[in-house]
């Protein structure tokens, strides 16, 4: 399987709800470096996995979408932890549906999978992966 990885940031304002998240239930801020694999069994007619150019623009559309956002606030998460994971998802499913739409061109079509990581810190990190 071959693979290749673009990476952006994401900073934004949540709380959770649950004693399981201790201080972490009061509105915080979190950074994130995101890093989102594409994956594919063979190399395209160009010899790569995907367009590493759109992959970058396309990351950066979605996590724009994010970015500077208290996700309490936002309609899309009512209700919801936004933890780690699941941002994790929410990224990749975004992702996956640019990708279904042609955003990252044609040969972005023969893609097998997805993998998105969002790290917390340099010893925390939360990801999810996903069939395309």
């Amino acid at each position: 399987m071959f693979s290749i990885t673009v990476r952006d940031h994401l900073m934004v304002a949540h709380s959770f709800r649950g004693e399981v998240f201790g201080p972490a239930q009061r509105l915080h801020g979190a950074t994130f470096l995101v890093d989102a694999t594409f994956r594919r069994e063979q190399l395209d007619e160009d010899s790569i996995v995907v367009d590493i150019g759109l992959a970058t623009r396309e990351l950066g559309a979605v996590v724009s979408e994010l970015n500077y956002r208290n996700l309490d606030n936002e309609p899309d998460f009512a209700g919801v932890n936004t933890s780690t994971e699941f941002l994790a998802m929410v990224i990749a499913d975004r992702l996956a549906e640019r990708v279904r739409k042609g955003a990252l061109g044609e040969g972005a079509r023969g893609l097998a999978g997805l993998t998105v990581t969002l790290h917390e810190s340099h010893i925390a990190w939360a990801s999810y992966e996903r069939a395309l």
